[in-house]
């Protein structure tokens, strides 16, 4: 009887194993990781989200704002990185780690505590410091062509 009314009254709880929630939650997390949470960092998460989902732009804003409110709730930053691990494979991560820096780089400056953040992040998605560097500077390569 009491679980039954546990589960009328208590609120539903996140899917912690969605890894498309996962990565849009990460996005938003090392956006707002520096204080600030700009307009161009909003623009960023949702094309990256329309281009890795082939989504619209109403849907990848959509996923952005679900994220936002999961990311806010979510007590820590391993359930996303853990969902992610299980669900996407780790050649893929890579590109996981690329979209990621891609937030990381939008307003230009590299806060200490973005860096801090992406060097966890990368740790815990399986990517050394090494190849989390390497993603970085692709992510670059594509924004100042040469």
């Amino acid at each position: 009887m009491l679980s039954k009314l546990m589960t009328v009254f208590a609120p539903e709880a996140p899917d912690y194993g969605d890894d498309r929630l996962a990565i849009a939650g990460l996005m938003v997390r090392l956006a707002r990781s520096d204080g600030t949470y700009a307009a161009s960092e909003i623009t960023r998460i949702d094309r990256l989200l329309a281009a890795r989902y082939g989504l619209t732009a109403a849907e990848a804003a959509a996923l952005r704002v679900e994220a936002e409110e999961y990311e806010a709730n979510a007590p820590d930053t391993v359930r996303f990185t853990r969902a992610i691990k299980e669900n996407v494979p780790l050649d893929e991560r890579f590109a996981v780690v690329e979209d990621l820096w891609d937030v990381v780089l939008e307003d230009g400056v590299r806060d200490e505590s973005e860096d801090a953040l992406m060097r966890l992040l990368a740790n815990l998605l399986g990517i050394n410091d090494r190849d989390s560097a390497l993603c970085r500077q692709r992510v670059l390569a594509r924004r100042n062509p040469e």
